[in-house]
């Protein structure tokens, strides 16, 4: 009789296991720092000094690494931008040498003006005694007459009429201190008439009568110097016209050129004196300015100082 192998037990009934519960992430340990490796000995290979592999990388939570500084390739050539223009403006400079030479070199030579004249332009027989031109008079000639005595071309002294002698006169002569004296800024007129080669100033002054009194100056100046005496002249009837001269453009002296005379609209006033008329003429003859001044303590005619004014210039 067989006999049957005993049957296995069952199975208990299966528990269900519990959920597994996560373990923490390990908290890394921080890297020691590492040494710096010392310095290849001369004569070392390169891949003994160095560690073979790349680097081992940062932990998650490190922070971030500061951005490498910007180190530049390879050091700026300095001067090299200086050295190209030095050559562009040698090479320009010879360049422009090289094209004028040549233009001119291209061009026909331009013939010289002679150096002695061929012939003289004189006469080929001389002249008969006498049949030259007569040599001016000393009425005709200016340049002899205003050479002379300046003073011999002053008007002549009305009979009846009293000399004037006026500050800073000696002997018919002003000096030119003593003419600078009688405008309102003298420092600044003596140095005009300084610089305008002013040569010497002849005077005359009479009294007529007892309130009236006439002055007359001949301004000379150089020769060097012709516009002289037109721009003292044209300087001082520049301001004739103001408020604080005469007030008015004047009247033009007949066949003088220039030659103006004025009579001054209010008389100057002044406390305990009275009151003081003026007239007054300017006029240049070549090298001289004329200056002609009337006081009174009337109002002056028109007249008075127009004919002072045209015998003067009729001497000149």
């Amino acid at each position: 009789m067989s006999t049957l192998p005993p049957r296995p037990a069952e199975p208990p009934e299966s528990v269900p296991e519990p959920d597994p519960v996560p373990e923490p992430d390990p908290v890394p340990e921080p890297e020691p720092a590492r040494e710096a490796a010392p310095a290849p000995e001369a004569g070392a290979e390169a891949a003994q000094a160095l560690p073979a592999g790349p680097p081992p990388p940062p932990p998650a939570d490190a922070p971030p690494a500061p951005p490498a500084p910007y180190v530049q390739d390879r050091p700026r050539r300095r001067g090299r931008t200086a050295l190209l223009l030095a050559c562009a403006a040698l090479l320009g400079t010879v360049g422009g040498l090289a094209g004028g030479y040549t233009v001119q070199a291209d061009r026909a030579p331009t013939p010289l003006p002679p150096l002695s004249q061929a012939e003289l332009s004189y006469p080929k027989k001389p002249l008969p005694e006498g049949g030259g031109p007569e040599p001016l008079t000393a009425e005709e000639d200016r340049r002899v007459r205003t050479d002379g005595d300046l003073r011999k071309l002053l008007l002549d002294r009305p009979k009846g009429a009293r000399e004037s002698e006026m500050p800073s006169e000696s002997d018919g002569w002003l000096s030119l201190s003593g003419y600078a004296q009688q405008f309102e800024s003298p420092s600044r007129m003596f140095t005009y008439l300084a610089d305008e080669n002013l040569r010497r100033i002849a005077t005359a002054a009479w009294r007529p009568s007892a309130r009236r009194t006439v002055s007359v100056r001949l301004v000379q100046f150089r020769e060097e110097r012709r516009r002289s005496a037109l721009d003292h002249t044209e300087n001082q009837q520049s301001y004739m016209s103001f408020d604080s001269h005469a007030g008015n453009e004047g009247s033009a002296l007949k066949e003088s050129g220039n030659g103006r005379y004025y009579t001054f609209d209010r008389p100057d006033r002044r406390p305990g004196y009275l009151p003081m008329y003026r007239a007054r003429a300017i006029a240049q003859r070549g090298d001289i300015m004329m200056d002609i001044w009337i006081y009174d303590t009337k109002p002056i005619a028109e007249r008075d100082i127009r004919s002072l004014a045209e015998r003067q210039l009729e001497r000149l």
